[in-house]
């Protein structure tokens, strides 16, 4: 094997090692994980619909007279990576819902981007269940400059800036009684990425917790230094 094809396997070793899918090009995304079964809120008045779980996400977005619906996350570099969708279906305006063991919907996956194919070019609503992990979602805003609502999880909140950082500011938040889950609401969402860090409400009791213990501890030994001042004064 002479260098010329050393080289070649070289690149195309890296290629392998660096996660991306498909060598050579974008591949079919797995036909029994879009067709997994999946249920989606589809009355919503937002252009951009995200319900966040424990170990997954739910996402509906509106569509417009498009062929086309690109979706991917950003690693911690900045870089495209594309998203392992599954449960996709499409709703049209007139309410019918698709899956793509039924139709021409379908998507692709390549290093960068997920790419979902409608066949003609549509309008109404697309959505898909994608995986998550940790007390932080972030998003690129996938229809730019449209209304977006991130319902967290149960007991999961915002608010409090040591524990929780929300990008863009200012949205709406409301809690549902029945659910426990906080929403944050958005009238448009200008920016690349949008991002929120939350809290559980049990970790605001622990942060209380350690608080007061740490002001125990500190006036404690306050006390035990004054004390060991000859007479009791005051240190200079």
């Amino acid at each position: 094997m002479n260098r010329r094809h050393l080289a070649l396997v070289a690149v195309i070793a890296t290629l392998a090692l660096s996660g991306c899918t498909g060598v050579f090009g974008p591949e079919p995304s797995d036909p029994d994980r879009l067709n997994q079964n999946a249920s989606y809120d589809w009355d919503t008045t937002e252009d951009a619909t995200i319900v966040v779980n424990r170990s997954s996400y739910t996402a509906v977005y509106d569509v417009e007279n498009r062929s086309t619906f690109e979706v991917y996350t950003r690693s911690g570099l900045g870089r495209e990576r594309s998203v392992p969708i599954r449960g996709l279906r499409f709703r049209y305006e007139n309410g019918t819902v698709i899956a793509p063991a039924n139709s021409s919907l379908a998507a692709t996956e390549g290093s960068q981007r997920t790419e979902i194919q409608f066949g003609e070019n549509v309008s109404g609503e697309v959505a898909f269940t994608a995986p998550r992990s940790g007390k932080q979602f972030t998003t690129p805003t996938l229809v730019e400059g449209g209304a977006y609502a991130v319902t967290l999880p149960p007991g999961a909140r915002v608010g409090i800036p040591l524990l929780s950082q929300v990008t863009p500011g200012g949205p709406e938040t409301a809690v549902d009684s029945e659910t426990d889950r906080m929403t944050l609401s958005w009238e448009a969402v200008d920016t690349q990425m949008l991002s929120v860090r939350y809290y559980l409400q049990r970790d605001l009791l622990l942060f209380g917790g350690l608080t007061a213990v740490g002001i125990v501890v500190a006036i404690v030994g306050s006390v035990y230094y004054y004390r060991q001042l000859p007479g009791g004064q005051t240190p200079p």
